[in-house]
């Protein structure tokens, strides 16, 4: 299940990226505030009550000039639910609610498929990337990748004609790396989109690439691994499909190359081994819409009681079961006895403080 179409006023755009652009907010934060106070606009106005830490929250100013600055480079912000969010990315645990996307005209988000791999590819990889991607696109799919060097980059030439899909790690103006400028502008001249969730100018960290890689897998209906090492950003990507309920495809290669370890590996633990898109064809078969896995927390605003501020002691509890290894929501309500929702309340204030970090959208840890 997606959820629900409805088309935000400027208004209610202005207050969704105040709230998702306030410290410590991230997407599950995000919801949970929405569906406790009802609207962007009343979570704001209850933020200083729910958390101890003190948030800073853009201005309205600063959020008109980053519209303005998406719009001087003819892009969008386009938030979850909204008619030109991609149905497959609204159905992911953890989705980004509000995205920035340029282009798009000629972009299929309804048939797409990730493929991922080495940034040091090897001629033989970098010529499989080349093939399975344009094959697949002439098969009316598009192709999203990263932007990265190596597979990722011939991935996108390859399909740039079917509307390749570009998630970038930073901000959508920050192109990374900034020898693909150049990529990055052909494919929104050849109709293919640029997606980012962080915000304009926003130049990436290593932790930004992961969060970027939950996109690429749950953009596609499966992800395609060519040349990963074991320790590959790829693997992360084909994790995160696994944890969508996505496909995982996996070129195998020689055990003597580094690179083919990680495809390898997957083979091993289950991935479908393909070496041409008819193998990635046939597993697909009669299956055009990812299997839903998750049920965005939607409620209507009729629904939502009031809840009681969690005690000194319910926190103290929480944060003594937690630790650094993550922990299932409903495990940490049968260890503690605390129920369903004093547990989101006590968990939402504690990630609105930097406390925890959420894992996968049901899982949660303390933070390091």
């Amino acid at each position: 299940m997606v959820a629900p179409r409805f088309s935000l006023s400027g208004t209610q755009r202005i207050a969704w990226l105040r709230l998702i652009r306030t410290d410590n907010v991230g997407p599950i934060a995000f919801q949970q505030l929405i569906n406790r106070e009802g609207s962007a606009e009343a979570a704001l106005e209850a933020l200083p009550r729910l958390t101890r830490a003190p948030l800073r929250t853009p201005s309205v100013a600063e959020i008109e000039d980053e519209i303005a600055a998406l719009a001087a480079l003819g892009g969008r912000f386009v938030g979850l639910g909204e008619p030109d969010y991609p149905d497959f990315l609204s159905q992911i645990p953890g989705g980004p609610p509000m995205i920035a996307m340029i282009g798009g005209s000629a972009s299929r988000f309804t048939r797409t498929l990730a493929i991922v791999g080495s940034r040091n590819a090897s001629a033989a990889g970098l010529k499989l990337a080349r093939s399975f991607a344009a094959d697949l696109s002439a098969l009316g799919y598009s192709i999203v990748s990263g932007l990265a060097r190596g597979i990722d980059t011939a991935a996108h030439l390859a399909s740039l004609q079917s509307g390749t899909i570009a998630v970038l790690p930073g901000g959508i103006d920050e192109i990374y790396p900034e020898e693909n400028k150049p990529l990055a502008a052909r494919i929104v001249e050849a109709g293919g989109t640029l997606i980012a969730e962080m915000p304009m100018g926003f130049q990436p960290r290593a932790r930004d690439f992961p969060r970027r890689n939950r996109i690429i897998s749950g953009l596609a209906l499966g992800t395609i691994v060519i040349e990963a090492a074991e320790r590959s950003g790829s693997l992360i990507t084909a994790r995160y499909a696994l944890e969508q309920n996505r496909e995982v495809f996996a070129v195998p290669g020689s055990p003597l190359d580094p690179r083919a370890r990680g495809c390898n590996g997957l083979i091993r633990q289950g991935a479908h081994l393909v070496q041409d898109a008819r193998d990635v064809l046939d597993q697909l078969a009669g299956q055009d819409q990812p299997q839903p896995l998750f049920e965005p927390d939607w409620i209507d605003e009729d629904d939502m009681g009031s809840l009681a501020p969690p005690s000194e002691t319910d926190r103290a509890r929480v944060l003594d079961a937690l630790s650094y290894s993550p922990v299932l929501e409903d495990d940490l309500i049968l260890a503690t006895g605390i129920g369903p929702s004093k547990m989101q309340a006590l968990l939402l204030e504690l990630d609105l403080e930097g406390r925890i970090e959420r894992i996968g959208g049901d899982m949660v840890a303390l933070r390091p």
